[in-house]
């Protein structure tokens, strides 16, 4: 049986929406796109577990958005960085009710019909870690599921008071986390692991 393994950059007031660029997600008028690029360190990257995200077993899980937007980019990448030969051959499974197959990207499947009872499916069949990066609407669907089991966090010291949130305003309450580990960087990002308490 897989966990899920949700990995997200996060501002002090929970937005997540366009950390790496100012034209990866421009809805609502969002203005702040690439807030996380001056933050950006190898080190946090690895205590992020995307060393766990690229190898072993299990895949990638993205919903639509996210994996149109890595698409879009990451295999276009020819400057012999690490991570476009190593997402090209990584499994990617994609919730999606528009999509249809064959998906665009080597190794990508296609994970149709309501995303938690797909995904709750998947957990049990897939050995390994189902990361999901990104896919801020999936992660809210996976939580309020029951289904996510851990949350890697890169917390960045910043306020936008604007954007879309890791966690919607408004919704349920998701649950009480266990802190597992955190370690701050000299940056001022702290990588803080969660898994849900009881």
């Amino acid at each position: 049986m897989g966990r899920v393994v949700v990995v997200e950059n996060v501002t002090l007031d929970g937005v997540m929406q366009a950390p790496g660029g100012a034209d990866e997600d421009a809805r609502g008028g969002f203005r702040h796109g690439g807030w996380a690029r001056p933050y950006a360190d190898p080190v946090i990257a690895e205590k992020m577990g995307m060393g766990r995200a690229m190898s072993g077993d299990g895949g990638l899980l993205f919903g639509r958005r996210t994996y149109e937007q890595f698409h879009g980019f990451w295999p276009k990448q020819t400057d012999g960085n690490p991570f476009t030969e190593v997402l090209d051959r990584r499994r990617k499974y994609v919730a999606s009710r528009s999509l249809v197959e064959p998906l665009p990207w080597k190794n990508s499947v296609l994970v149709q019909g309501d995303a938690a009872d797909s995904v709750a499916a998947l957990r049990r069949d897939v050995e390994g870690d189902l990361v999901v990066l990104g896919s801020g609407e999936l992660v809210r669907s996976l939580a309020r599921a029951g289904l996510v089991d851990v949350y890697t966090l890169a917390i960045h010291p910043l306020t936008l008071g604007t954007g879309t949130r890791l966690f919607a305003e408004g919704e349920h309450a998701y649950g009480t986390l266990e802190l597992v580990e955190a370690s701050p960087a000299p940056n001022g990002v702290i990588v803080a692991t969660y898994r849900p308490a009881g």
